[in-house]
């Protein structure tokens, strides 16, 4: 029986540019600012595009930028939040829905494990009202020391709630992260497919909303 699920945040419950591209403007111009002819203009505009969906760490070492410019990047970014309310992808209500179709002496547990700046990400979650639904919010802050990673908060998850492996859903986007995260710990892997998100093979299964998640529970996945 599923008892939780694992969410990703971006590209996942919401855009990551939702709020607008003006979110990240600061930080772009400071990292063009120090690039100094380091990266050309075209695999620099690639490597900003790739911002809004992976974490700046990821692509600082993908796009071999300066350490001057991973260096203005991240004092940009770790100043960063969201200030205006959000509303996702139109279909968060379905996690409610998922709460109140539960029975009430066994609730299903719903987690939200996300990559990023901490700052950032929480206020993200806060402008979603995320955060009455949620029995854990873990954020991977690449601006802080610490394990990382999401097969570490997974694992945390599964210890601190006693729960094993079959009786937890791991829904998001990235085959290389979330995905490959659950597959290796034994969970059900779910893709959802948003906007510009490519299928994968590696998902147990593929969904586009948050309602096809309550149905492909209702039958037993």
């Amino acid at each position: 029986m599923i008892k939780a699920i694992i969410f990703d945040l971006d590209s996942c419950l919401a855009a990551a540019n939702e709020v607008g591209e003006k979110l990240f403007a600061h930080a772009f111009e400071a990292i063009r600012a120090a690039n100094q002819g380091h990266i050309r203009e075209e695999r620099l505009n690639a490597a900003l595009a790739d911002c809004w969906r992976f974490p700046f760490d990821f692509i600082a070492a993908k796009y071999n930028f300066s350490a001057a410019m991973r260096s203005a990047g991240f004092a940009a970014f770790a100043q960063t939040e969201v200030t205006e309310q959000m509303h996702g992808y139109g279909d968060l209500d379905a996690l409610r829905d998922l709460k109140a179709a539960q029975p009430l002496l066994l609730p299903l547990q719903l987690f939200l494990v996300t990559s990023g700046f901490r700052r950032l990400q929480q206020s993200k979650v806060k402008a979603l009202g995320l955060d009455q639904l949620l029995a854990g919010l873990h954020i991977d802050a690449i601006d802080e020391s610490g394990p990382k990673g999401k097969l570490h908060a997974f694992r945390s998850i599964l210890r601190d709630h006693n729960l094993s492996p079959s009786e937890v859903l791991v829904v998001g986007d990235n085959p290389e992260s979330e995905i490959a995260a659950g597959n290796e710990l034994g969970m059900t892997t779910i893709q959802i497919l948003r906007p510009g998100v490519p299928p994968s093979a590696a998902a147990t299964h593929q969904i586009r909303s948050l309602h096809e998640l309550k149905k492909l529970m209702e039958g037993q996945l």
